[in-house]
């Protein structure tokens, strides 16, 4: 077993190839860490700059058995890594953070719900869904307008669909393929809100400004921070945070996604157990970005600063969007950030930018 904290040249395994394990690679490289990505496919953008990556499938038993006889601590940078992954890892001796449990909420929207409701945390009211009695049921109860959605996977606008009246049920539940689901109601919120924050081996707990997000089409456009908030909704935000990472004994960076009601309530939307997309703006605008902080949490190093230094804009770079990173570039105040993927199919998240201002104005 590693022993805490990790000194410099030590290893650190990531399972996922994507722009997140890049950045953590990139994060770890500048605290003197190793890193090992493990992902199916060849050349990905984290395995580029990682000293190592296996190429192979999450449920290659030979390929984690490499991983965490390579590794002093493992961990991932998307929340649907199979959960025998995880288990198979720990059965060989592998640290891996954050926890299960923490996975097995996020993968199920149904139990990351009734986990929230049961530590007191508020969200919109909900109900499972797994065939057609049940889905009568649940929009009896619940009402409509609703949203349905898969219990597992989909993201960005995907997997979803929305009840408008009752009559919808059933076609809705097609679209979403009859998966099991659940039937959220909607949420009369103003704007949506994100906190990222980190928990340490030793239970610190450190969190950054809260942000203010904008969508199209379901995905993130824009990430505005610090958002323009009272005292009051920090308080309440940073509290419900910190009721989630310890309930989960959490160690790493969360990102928790809120909604922001007329009156102020904060609800959960959902929480992600990894660095997060409206948590991209700390790069350039925090004394210690995301990237950074995780990794010192799973290392056990003591949490860094989270301190803005700047109002930072992130947009997200979409498609076609890459194509102008030569003007983008040349912007004074803007940082871009590319990750190395090839074809820019639309939709695909090839980059982000943060562009910066005085915390004064």
């Amino acid at each position: 077993m590693a022993s805490f904290p990790l000194v410099p040249g030590s290893t650190i395994g990531v399972l996922g190839g994507g722009q997140l394990g890049r950045m953590l690679a990139l994060a770890a490289a500048r605290l003197g860490f190793d890193v090992v990505i493990q992902d199916p496919e060849e050349g990905s953008p984290a395995g580029r700059v990682a000293a190592r990556q296996i190429v192979a499938a999450y449920d290659d038993r030979w390929a984690l058995k490499r991983l965490a006889e390579a590794c002093d601590v493992v961990t991932y940078e998307f929340e649907n890594v199979p959960a025998d992954t995880v288990s198979e890892l720990t059965a060989l001796g592998a640290m891996v953070s954050p926890g299960a449990k923490a996975l097995a909420a996020a993968q199920d929207r149904v139990v990351e719900k009734t986990f929230l409701a049961e530590i007191g945390v508020p969200t919109v009211a909900f109900a499972a869904v797994n065939d057609s009695d049940s889905l009568a049921e649940a929009v009896a109860r619940i009402g409509a307008p609703s949203l349905l959605k898969t219990r597992r996977e989909g993201y960005d606008g995907k997997g979803q669909a929305w009840i408008q009246k009752v009559s919808d049920a059933e076609a809705a539940f097609d679209k979403i393929g009859r998966q099991p689901a659940i039937l959220e109601a909607p949420a009369d919120f103003g704007r949506e809100l994100s906190v990222i924050a980190a928990r340490g081996r030793d239970g610190e707990i450190a969190c950054y400004p809260v942000s203010e997000n904008h969508h199209e089409g379901g995905v993130l456009r824009r990430t505005v921070a610090p958002a323009k908030i009272t005292p009051a909704t920090r308080d309440q935000a940073e509290s419900i945070v910190a009721k989630i990472l310890t309930a989960l004994d959490y160690v790493g960076v969360i990102g928790v996604e809120l909604f922001e009601l007329s009156g102020g309530k904060l609800l959960v939307n959902e929480f992600a157990p990894r660095v997060h997309n409206t948590g991209h703006w700390t790069q350039d605008g925090c004394e210690v970005d995301q990237f950074e902080q995780h990794i010192r949490a799973v290392a056990g190093w003591p949490l860094g600063p989270t301190t803005p230094h700047h109002h930072v804009e992130m947009t997200n770079l979409l498609g076609a969007d890459v194509d102008a990173w030569k003007k983008l570039a040349a912007e004074p105040e803007t940082r871009v950030h590319l990750y190395g993927k090839g074809e820019a199919r639309p939709g695909r998240k090839m980059g982000h930018v943060n562009r910066l201002r005085p915390l004064r104005d």
